[in-house]
């Protein structure tokens, strides 16, 4: 097994998790109430999903 002679420095840990950056998740909009929602979801506004009502939702 490979071990590390040396420390590995904060410039080398660091530029090694130069992507994990977190992105902002990408939204559709509901064709029948236009809510924003994620794409191959159930629409949390109005409960339906590819013209077929999938869940109900209480009104508040």
């Amino acid at each position: 097994m490979a071990v590390p002679r040396h420390k590995t420095s904060k410039a080398k840990k660091n530029s090694r998790r130069a992507h994990h950056a977190m992105t902002a998740s990408n939204t559709s909009e509901c064709p029948r109430c236009n809510a924003a929602k994620l794409p191959h979801r159930v629409c949390g506004n109005c409960g339906y999903y590819k013209d077929e009502k999938k869940v109900e939702v209480a009104s508040l």
